[in-house]
This record gives C-alpha cells, sequence and structure tokens, in this order.
C-alpha cells in the first residue's frame, strides 16, 4: 500500500476515533486506538442508545453488523500463548502480565463489529456484562444482522440479550 493510501486510513481512523470521543465521552464510555483498529468499550445501560447513534449518525453509519460474539477473559493476560510447536521460532503477543480483568464485572463481554460501507469503516464495540446476571439490551431492532450472533452468544456464554424477538 502506497504511503499516501495508509495516510488517508490513518486519519479516517483518527477522525473515526475523534468523533466518536466527542459524541459518546459523557456516556461513560472510551475509545482505544492501536494497530489500525478502533475500539469502543461502552457501558451496558448507554448499549441501546449508542448503537441507534452508531446507525443512524451520517458520521458513523455503521450500517451492518459484521459479527458479534462473546468473550470470556478470565484467564487473559495469564500466561503467552505456547507457540513453538506452530513454527520454528514461535511467537508470541508480546504481553506478561496479571490478569487486568480479575473482577466479576470484567470477566465476560458482548463484542461486536460493525461497517460502514458509505464511509469505508470498521468498529469493534464492547460491553462488559456482569458475571453474575449477564444482560445487555438486544441490537436486533437496530441491525437485524444480530439476530442469529446474539443467539449464539446466548448458547455459548449466557449472556441474555433483552428484548432479543427468540433468544434460545
Amino acid at each position: 500500500m502506497s504511503d499516501t493510501l495508509t495516510n488517508q486510513a490513518e486519519e479516517r481512523l483518527n477522525s473515526l476515533a475523534e468523533a466518536l470521543v466527542e459524541t459518546f465521552a459523557d456516556k461513560g464510555c472510551e475509545v482505544i486506538q492501536r494497530l489500525s483498529e478502533v475500539t469502543l468499550i461502552a457501558p451496558k445501560e448507554q448499549w441501546l442508545e449508542i448503537a441507534q447513534t452508531l446507525q443512524s449518525d451520517e458520521r458513523f453509519a455503521f450500517a451492518q453488523v459484521v459479527d458479534a460474539c462473546g468473550v470470556d477473559y478470565s484467564t487473559y493476560g495469564q500466561s503467552e500463548w505456547v507457540t513453538t510447536a506452530s513454527s520454528a521460532t514461535g511467537y508470541g503477543r508480546g504481553v506478561e502480565r496479571e490478569n487486568p480483568l480479575d473482577d466479576g464485572a470484567t470477566r465476560f463481554a458482548a463484542v461486536y463489529h460493525l461497517l460502514s460501507v458509505a464511509n469505508n469503516q470498521r468498529l469493534r464495540v464492547r460491553i462488559f456484562v456482569d458475571s453474575e446476571f449477564p444482560v445487555i439490551d438486544s441490537v436486533v431492532n437496530v441491525w437485524s444482522g444480530a439476530n442469529w450472533f446474539e443467539r449464539e452468544a446466548f448458547d455459548l456464554y449466557g449472556i441474555l440479550f433483552d428484548g432479543h424477538p427468540d433468544l434460545r
């Protein structure tokens, strides 16, 4: 990729991150921009309203859910990946630290990957749920494509999606 295209892509990511901070900082959101990706960490109480804004606001125009899943962070950061069997040199994720997500409020998360065709951008949204009562609002009425993904996260991780039309 040419330097010009790389710079344009980075400028778009910077603009997206700035617009997310400007729009959602007062809702308790956090924006992380790393490795040419932007992640929005949203509080579960605000998730439905944030999703509606991400879909309808022209600055974002996230019209599609590309993927959604549940994530269990219970052992995140506790060890390096063992990869020497994969290659002669092995590889790692480059971190060695204690588990920073060791309380019940940050064990499970629902993660959505959104696509804006109009703006040629992608966004990851992470919503942590309480491990004792893991409930967040369903966004099937915002993005119909979230239907099956939310059902799968319920089935595999026990995350309940309030307002889902057919959670089984």
